[in-house]
C-alpha cells in the first residue's frame, strides 16, 4: 500500500486553510500549525473578491455563492470634497470579510488538523523528511513543510533572510463600522457601492461587508474603509506608531495601544479633507487601525525541494490591487494540483513555482503602479507625472481591485 503523504502547513490564516483544504481532498494528512493560541475568527477586515477565488472555493467544495459568501455591490462611486457624485462606473462585485471567509474554510477541514499555539522556531531536514520544531518543544515531520505563515513568515526569513518587507512610505488608516449607525444619506451613497473619496496625494475607499455576527442582510452589514495617507518612516510614521506607553513599535501597532491624540487627528483631517460621507464613517469607527503599507517580493517560491512559500509569506502587494486572498488561494490551488501532475515532491514544487512566481512579480508591479502617487515625495518629476495617470477618478474606479488587467 503507498504509504499516505503528510504536509505541514506554518500558518493557520486563510492562505494555509486554502493549502490544507486542497491537499486533504487529495489524500493528504495535513496539520495546520497557527502561533497565536486562540480562535482567528472575526479578526481582519473587508477582502475583495475575484472570478479566480470563487473557482478555488469551488475546487475545496465550498458553496461560492453570494449569499454564502459576501456583499454584492453594483458598481463604484467617487465623492468630491462637497459630498457630490462626481464619477460612477458599473462594476458588479463581491466583498467579503476576513472573518466569513475563515469562518467557511476552518469548518470543513478534517477534525483534529489545527493547532493552536504552535509557534514555529525553525525547519530542519532529514533526507526526505522535514522537520518543524516549535517553541514549545514539540515537533512534527512530513513530506511537505508549506510556509503560509504571512508577511513576517518564519519560514522565509529562516532560509530566504534577504527577502524582507519594505515600507514604501505611506499607510492605511482602516475600520469597520456598523452599517445601522450611518445616516440614511449616507448609507444612500455608500452602502451598495464600492466607493472613493481623493483627497490630493490620497485615497479614501469603502464597501459594505457582512456584519459582526456575518449577516449580509440590509441593515445588519457593516461598511469597511480603507485610507491611504503618506507617512515618512523617520517622522510621521514613527510618532503614529509610538503607542500608550510611550514605546515605539516598528511597522504595526496594537488598535488598542493607539493613543486617542493620533486618533482625534485622523478624525479631524478626515472633516477636513474627506467627503461628508466617508467623513461620517470615520468619526463613527470606534476602533480604527493602522496598517503600515509593505512590499514583498520572493526570488523563490520553492526551497530544498520540500518546502513552499504561499500567499503573503511569498508575496506582499500594496493593496490597490485587493488581490492579497485571491493570490494566496492560486498558490495553494497551483501547489496541489503540482503535486498532483508530477512523479515526485521536488518536481512538483519546481512545477508550481514556475507558474506562480511570474504571476507574483506581476501583481507587485500592479500594486506599485497604482500606489505611486501616494508616496510622490519619493518619486522624481517624470515619476509623478506617470503616477497621476492612476489618480484621476475615472482610472480609480476602473484600475482598483479588479482583475481585468492580468488578462491584459
Amino acid at each position: 500500500m503507498t504509504k499516505q503523504r503528510r504536509a505541514l502547513v506554518i500558518g493557520g490564516s486563510i492562505g494555509g486553510l486554502f493549502a490544507a483544504q486542497l491537499l486533504a481532498k487529495r489524500g493528504w494528512k495535513v496539520d495546520v500549525f497557527e502561533r497565536i493560541n486562540s480562535e482567528l475568527a472575526g479578526r481582519g477586515a473587508g477582502i475583495v473578491t475575484h472570478p479566480e477565488l470563487f473557482g478555488v472555493l469551488d475546487k475545496c467544495g465550498i458553496d461560492s455563492s453570494t449569499a454564502k459568501v459576501g456583499v454584492s455591490v453594483e458598481g463604484r462611486r467617487v465623492f468630491g470634497h462637497d459630498g457630490k457624485l462626481i464619477g460612477e462606473q458599473s462594476y458588479p462585485q463581491i466583498l467579503t470579510s476576513w472573518g466569513m471567509l475563515y469562518a467557511l474554510l476552518k469548518a470543513t477541514l478534517p477534525e483534529d488538523c489545527y493547532h493552536y499555539g504552535t509557534n514555529l522556531l525553525r525547519v530542519s531536514r532529514d533526507g526526505n523528511v522535514v522537520n518543524a520544531h516549535f517553541e514549545d518543544g514539540t515537533s512534527a515531520e512530513g513530506d511537505l513543510l508549506i510556509g503560509a505563515d504571512g508577511i513576517f513568515s518564519t519560514v522565509r526569513a529562516q532560509f530566504l533572510p534577504d527577502a524582507a518587507p519594505q515600507y514604501v512610505g505611506y499607510l492605511a488608516w482602516r475600520g469597520l463600522v456598523d452599517e445601522a449607525s450611518l445616516s440614511e444619506a449616507t448609507r444612500k451613497d455608500l452602502c451598495n457601492h464600492f466607493s472613493f473619496s481623493l483627497p490630493k496625494g490620497e485615497q479614501m475607499l469603502g464597501y459594505p461587508v457582512a456584519g459582526a455576527d456575518e449577516s449580509t442582510e440590509v441593515g445588519r452589514r457593516r461598511f469597511n474603509f480603507v485610507w491611504y495617507r503618506p507617512a515618512a518612516n523617520d517622522g510621521d510614521l514613527r510618532e503614529i506608531l509610538t503607542d500608550i506607553d510611550g514605546v515605539e513599535h516598528v511597522l504595526s501597532i496594537p488598535p488598542h495601544k493607539i493613543r486617542p491624540p493620533i486618533i482625534e487627528s485622523m478624525r479631524r483631517a478626515a472633516r477636513d479633507l474627506l467627503s461628508p460621507q466617508f467623513a461620517e464613517v470615520v468619526s463613527k469607527t470606534q476602533q480604527p487601525f493602522i496598517q503600515a503599507i509593505q512590499d514583498l517580493e520572493t526570488p523563490s517560491m520553492a526551497i530544498e525541494d520540500r518546502i513552499a512559500l504561499i500567499g503573503d509569506a511569498a508575496f506582499v502587494a500594496r493593496p490597490h490591487v485587493g488581490m492579497g486572498v485571491t493570490k494566496a488561494a492560486g498558490d495553494a490551488l497551483a501547489l496541489a494540483e503540482a503535486l498532483d501532475a508530477a512523479s515526485d515532491i521536488p518536481t512538483a514544487l519546481a512545477d508550481f513555482e514556475r507558474s506562480r512566481l511570474p504571476y507574483g512579480a506581476a501583481v507587485i508591479r500592479r500594486a506599485r503602479q497604482l500606489g505611486a502617487y501616494m508616496q510622490a515625495q519619493l518619486l522624481t518629476e517624470e515619476e509623478k507625472q506617470m503616477a497621476e495617470t492612476h489618480r484621476h477618478p475615472q482610472a480609480i474606479m476602473i484600475e482598483t481591485a479588479t482583475s481585468a488587467w492580468i488578462a491584459a
